[in-house]
This record gives C-alpha cells, sequence and structure tokens, in this order.
C-alpha cells in the first residue's frame, strides 16, 4: 500500500551554500547542474524497496528529448545522467543526495519518488541552473573571482558618451531580488521558438548558445511581445524615457505585471542590462560591452555611407549610421560547434537593429572570430565585425542633381576604447585588443580584408585601392575642433574651429557651420546654431576661430542624451571640400552622496543627497529615485522642492539593509531643466 504524501526536507540553506544560490530569495531549491544536492523526506518505506526517482521538466517530458529522467539508488554518481545515493536511513525517513548530469536541461524540476509497485509520490518542484564553477559545465569559468563578478554581482557599471569622453551610470542588474527568476523562466516559455515548438524548445535548454540567441530575441519587444520596447525618436510620450531607468527589477517586474505587454521605453544599454540581468540570473556568466564610434552596417558591405548637404548639414540618407556609442553583452561559454579556439566570449546582441533568421535576435558571435575576420562563422559574424570594423565614407550630396561626391574615407573611425567593468571593482577596462589588431596595422587591414573576401567584397570599393568614379583627392587644409572650457549643461558651450592651410600658396576658404542636438545615435534632432565665415589662408598658416554656443540657445534643443554635433563644411577655392565634425557629450552637474554612520544589517542607516543648482533659474518639478539591491526594497521615490537659482537642495532618507557585504546605492535625480543626473556609492554593510 503507498504512503501518505511524503513530506520533504529541500536542505534549502546548505543546498544553497554549496551550489552558490544563497542570494536569491526563494522558498524553493535552487540549484545547479552536474552538482549533488542532498533531500531528506519522509513516509517512504525502506529504502530496500527500490526507490525510483522521477525527474522532469517542461509540457511533455520525454527520455528522448532528455526531459524526463528516472533513477533508482545507486552506490555511486552517474558520469551520465542522473542518479541517487543512499546517505542515510531511519524507520520513517531517507536522506538522499542526488546528482544531475553536466549537461541537463535547465528550468523547473518536478521530482517524485515511487517504491515497488506503487504508484509515484511527488516530492515537489526545484530549480536547475547553469554551474560555470563546474569544470563539465559549458559555461566553466575557471576564475572564481569571474565568476563572482559575471554571475554572483548585482551591480554593474555601463560606460557611455563617447570615445573623445567617455562617461559611465550604475545599474542595478538585481538578479536575485523578489521574483527574479520567475519572470526569466516565463521569458523562456513566451518566446516564438517556445510557442512554434515547446517541447523541441525546452529541449535545447542545455545549450547555452541556443539559450542566448533566444533571450537575445525575447529581451527586445520586436516579432515576440518581448520585455522591452526600443524608441529612438527623443519623443517618449506614454512611457519612461530609456535614460531614467536605473535597474532591470522594475523593468521585468513591470512586464509580468501589465501581463506581459512590452515595457515603454528601452535604448540599447537598457537591452544589454536586462539581458545581463537574465543570463546572470539562470547563471550564464555576462558582462555589458561598450563600443564607441559604433557602426550599424545596414547593407553588409562592411562599410558605413553617411552624407552631407552643402551647409554642413548631416543628411538622413541610407540606412547606416555611426552611434557615439552601442551597448552590447558578452557571455561565457564552450562552442562545440565551432571548435575549441572559438570559445570563451560570446557576443550577444539583444538591441532590436537587423534581423536574423527572420527575427531580431543576434549572436552568438565568437569573439576570436571576429578578432580573426572569421565572419562566415555561427551567428551574425557580418554585423558584430562591421560594428567595430567598418570602413566610414563621407559623401557630399547634392540633393538638385542626385550627385554624390566623396570628400574623404576614414578606416580608423569605428570601434574606439571597447569597454567593459572591471572585476571586482568599480573601474573600466579596456578590451578594443581582444575585438582587433590595432587600427592602422597591417594585421588590420589584412585582417579587413579577409573578411571582405569571405563576403565576396573583395572586388568592390576599397579605400586603400580607390576606383576611378571614388577617387578620393588630397585635401588643401586641415580642420578640426577643439574643446576650450568644460563642457557641462547649463554652461556655455566654448569652442575652437582650428584650419591649417597645408599647401605653400594662399588659400581661400568658405566655411558653412552648423551644430544640432542629437540623440547618442546621431540622429539630428534639433539646430541649434549655424554660421558661415570666409577666410584666406597664407600658406602653411595655421588659424583659430574662437565660436560660443551660449546655454540659452542650447538649452531648449538640448536632448535627454545631452548630445549636440558641430560640423563645417569647408569650400577651398579650387580645391576639394574638407569636412570638420565633432560629437560632443555635456555632462551633467554633480550630486553627493553621504551615508551618516555605519550601515548594519536590519538596522536604520541615513542616507544625504546633496545638489547644488548650477544655473541662474529656479528648477522645478524635481524628483530623486534611489534603488540598491540588499539596501532597500524597490525603488524609493521622493520630491523635492523647487530650486532658486544656485541653491544646494539636501535630502535626506533611511535604509534598513538586509544583507553584509559591499552594496551599491544608485541615484537619478531630475527636473524641469535636467534630465537624469546619476551617481553611485558603494555602502559597505556589516552585520
Amino acid at each position: 500500500i503507498a504512503a501518505t504524501q511524503p513530506s520533504t526536507d529541500w536542505h534549502l540553506k546548505e543546498n544553497a551554500r554549496e551550489h552558490h544560490t544563497s542570494k536569491f530569495s526563494s522558498e524553493e531549491l535552487l540549484v545547479r547542474r552536474g552538482q549533488a544536492f542532498t533531500i531528506t523526506f519522509n513516509g517512504a518505506e525502506r529504502p530496500e524497496q527500490n526507490l525510483i526517482f522521477i525527474a522532469e521538466t517542461g509540457p511533455k517530458p520525454s527520455k528522448a528529448t532528455k526531459t524526463l529522467a528516472t533513477f533508482d539508488i545507486s552506490s555511486t554518481v552517474s558520469k551520465e545522467g542522473w542518479s541517487a545515493v543512499l546517505q542515510s536511513s531511519s524507520s520513517s525517513s531517507v536522506s538522499i543526495s542526488i546528482s544531475s548530469p553536466h549537461n541537463a536541461v535547465i528550468g523547473r524540476y518536478r521530482l517524485s519518488v515511487q517504491s515497488g509497485s506503487s504508484s509515484p509520490q511527488s516530492l515537489g518542484t526545484f530549480v536547475l541552473l547553469f554551474n560555470p564553477w563546474s569544470s563539465g559545465d559549458d559555461v566553466f569559468m575557471p576564475n572564481t573571482a569571474e565568476c563572482e563578478e559575471y554571475v554572483l554581482e548585482e551591480f554593474g557599471i555601463i560606460f557611455a558618451g563617447n570615445k573623445n569622453h567617455i562617461s559611465s551610470f550604475g545599474w542595478n542588474f538585481g538578479q536575485f531580488q523578489g521574483d527574479i527568476l520567475n519572470i526569466c523562466l516565463s521569458i523562456m516559455d513566451r518566446s516564438l521558438y517556445y510557442r512554434q515548438d515547446p517541447i523541441t524548445d525546452v529541449s535545447h535548454r542545455h545549450d547555452p548558445r541556443y539559450l542566448g540567441r533566444v533571450l537575445s530575441a525575447m529581451v527586445n519587444a520586436n516579432d515576440d511581445q518581448g520585455v522591452v520596447l526600443g524608441n529612438w525618436s527623443g519623443k517618449y510620450e506614454g512611457g519612461k524615457n530609456p535614460t531614467s531607468w536605473t535597474g532591470s527589477g522594475e523593468i521585468l517586474q513591470s512586464w509580468k505585471k501589465s501581463g506581459f505587454k512590452p515595457v515603454k521605453y528601452g535604448q540599447c544599454w537598457v537591452f544589454a542590462a536586462v539581458l545581463t540581468t537574465v543570463l546572470r540570473c539562470l547563471g550564464i556568466p555576462t558582462r555589458t560591452i561598450t563600443n564607441f564610434s559604433s557602426a550599424h552596417d545596414a547593407d553588409g558591405n562592411l562599410r558605413v555611407d553617411e552624407f552631407y548637404d552643402a551647409d554642413g548639414n548631416h543628411l538622413e540618407r541610407g540606412a547606416d549610421s555611426v552611434w557615439n556609442f552601442h551597448v552590447w553583452n558578452e557571455s561565457w561559454f564552450t562552442r562545440n560547434d565551432l571548435g575549441p579556439s572559438y570559445s570563451g566570449w560570446q557576443v550577444l546582441d539583444a538591441t532590436p537593429q537587423e534581423e536574423s533568421g527572420g527575427i531580431y535576435q543576434c549572436g552568438p558571435a565568437s569573439r576570436h572570430a571576429i578578432k580573426e575576420g572569421e565572419v562566415e562563422l555561427d551567428y551574425d559574424g557580418p554585423f558584430v565585425f562591421a560594428e567595430v570594423n567598418a570602413d566610414c565614407m563621407y559623401w557630399n550630396y547634392d540633393s538638385a542633381t542626385g550627385k554624390k561626391t566623396l570628400i574623404f574615407s576614414k578606416s580608423t573611425e569605428i570601434g574606439a576604447s571597447i569597454s567593459t567593468k572591471a572585476v571586482g571593482r568599480d573601474a573600466r577596462v579596456d578590451v578594443t585588443r581582444d575585438y582587433k589588431y590595432e587600427e592602422g596595422s597591417a594585421k588590420e587591414r589584412e585582417i579587413f580584408k579577409k573578411a571582405r573576401k569571405k563576403l565576396g567584397l573583395e572586388d568592390k570599393f576599397d579605400p586603400t585601392a580607390p576606383k576611378q568614379e571614388e577617387v578620393e583627392q588630397k585635401p588643401d587644409i586641415s580642420g578640426k575642433f577643439k574643446v576650450a572650457g568644460s563642457l557641462e549643461v547649463g554652461k556655455d558651450l566654448n569652442l575652437l574651429l582650428v584650419l591649417e592651410n597645408l599647401q605653400s600658396d594662399a588659400k581661400a576658404v568658405n566655411v558653412n557651420m552648423t551644430a544640432w542636438s542629437t540623440l547618442y545615435t546621431r540622429r539630428r534632432v534639433n539646430q541649434i546654431w549655424k554660421d558661415s565665415l570666409s577666410v584666406t589662408l597664407a600658406p602653411k598658416e595655421e588659424k583659430q576661430f574662437p565660436i560660443k554656443i551660449k546655454y540659452p540657445e542650447y538649452q531648449q534643443q538640448l536632448t535627454t542624451d545631452k548630445t549636440i554635433q558641430v560640423t563645417a563644411l569647408c569650400h577651398v577655392e579650387d580645391g576639394i571640400q574638407v569636412l570638420v565634425k565633432r560629437n560632443i557629450t555635456l555632462d551633467n552637474p554633480a550630486i553627493d552622496i553621504q551615508v551618516l554612520g555605519e550601515a548594519k544589517v536590519n538596522k536604520e542607516v541615513v542616507v544625504e543627497v546633496a545638489f547644488t543648482n548650477p544655473i541662474n533659474e529656479e528648477v522645478k518639478d524635481c524628483v530623486l529615485q534611489v534603488e540598491g539591491s540588499d539596501l532597500l526594497q524597490g525603488i524609493l521615490e521622493l520630491r523635492i522642492p523647487p530650486l532658486k537659482a544656485r541653491e544646494k537642495s539636501s535630502t535626506k532618507f533611511k535604509l534598513i539593509p538586509s544583507e553584509a557585504g559591499p552594496k551599491h546605492l544608485l541615484v537619478n535625480f531630475f527636473c524641469d531643466k535636467f534630465a537624469d543626473i546619476k551617481t553611485f556609492k558603494m555602502v559597505n554593510v556589516i552585520n
């Protein structure tokens, strides 16, 4: 006769400690694959009665799809499949150590036990995750400090700005908070792959390569009602401005609460940060990568074409573009499909830019393959290669005649200062050399030609071997914009246009200048300023022309990306045109956080945030938003009274930390004149 329903002791604390899952706040057993966990249950017959265990996952579990395992008690752990080893038994209870294979499907399992010929008894459910601490796992990461950072760390730093002026902001990944794990599991069950064929989809969930690709599609809303809806218009009505988010938790929870409607709005770093949260939660080591001067090569020729009119205005022609920066992900796993040298960091990109296989997904592309120009290897090599390596072509376009004239080309423009957060510290690490050989070196050109050849492009235009219709002439003058003074919202913008005559005879030059506010994608939004000047440069002469754009001139026109593109198109008499341009990112004024006293677990601590209004007019509609995993639940939002010109405000609030260790507090302040002034502070919480 079958015993009554067994009650199960999952040994949650001990198992979590062994499996690096203690940070999750869950009443359910969460363990990593390829590693033993212990459970005790009572109500079973004596183990001599041949206990058989059944572990199953997904909608129609079967042994063929490796979503069903039945195993009995053995004396040793199985190398291949699931196994159970008896730890101890008494007349009323049995302790068993259960092991899963290194390549088990991840997700939520149902576990039951059968004794003799009686029907199976449910023991309950547990969740199985990837195991980067285990050498048999595809995501194995030998360096434990890297495991700590890329799987267990809930705080990240994302780099932004532009290559001349790199800025950064904190992000709360929050992968262990509240209901995030369940939301991540439901993301997998809402993908197009699952909807089309749930049985096959679940059977592929042992493979980080497969899941990385599926999740890169699911984090954007395109095709599949995924998590975040992108918006690069500069207008964000009906949703949140992408620059205002400070963490993934609010986004993932909003998606679930709304009945899985896409959350408005995201831009590249939001997609990358949410994908980091999901992959770290599932146990795949993942980080965000920022690429400066990032190419979006829409037509697959490894070349980006930009068009300008006679006044120097950047024209929205053609689908190619160069972004001040773009953020994607790298995840760490083996590439059994490509071979050992292609294992390690893999590029995934959840920002919906180009379709791959008919839907908006990108990667995984082996970073090693990108560096070596092996663009034919799966997945999306040409697109990722172009992001860091495309050549830039600048054209003058006459809309009346439709004629385009090459102004100049540049092969060293794209893919600068590729950046990620350091392991274990709040600093920037440059990984450009991991993506390409030194810019301008013979090896770098050789790889570029190799990539073009693999794509069948070797006969088409190559900047180093011009054809007749696209001959690049040598300019008579050179020019550049220099920054004079600080680049801060609220202050006048002072620049110098420096023109130099490269020839030994005088040159007459007419210069048309414009300044536009842009998005970080360099999409123009509002014209701020225009001017022109005529000058004759003596032989070999260099001249400087000061330019001042006053704060009131740009204040209304600035986007929340705080970016301005200044161009000067120089028409040289009897010579070719010279284009001078610079993308400028303005800094927000500073905001200061002080923790008053020691931060202790479960004890109140006061935090003070100070901000000084730097401009000569009142700012109003001021809001302070605060978040931080293990420091406070959710997001604290405080309204702050208006601040008169130059007035300082100080706001105090209380925290009750819930866990010891180094934690990060993230603050975002915004008002009618300043968007999203962000900072973060490390708070060391003691027991």
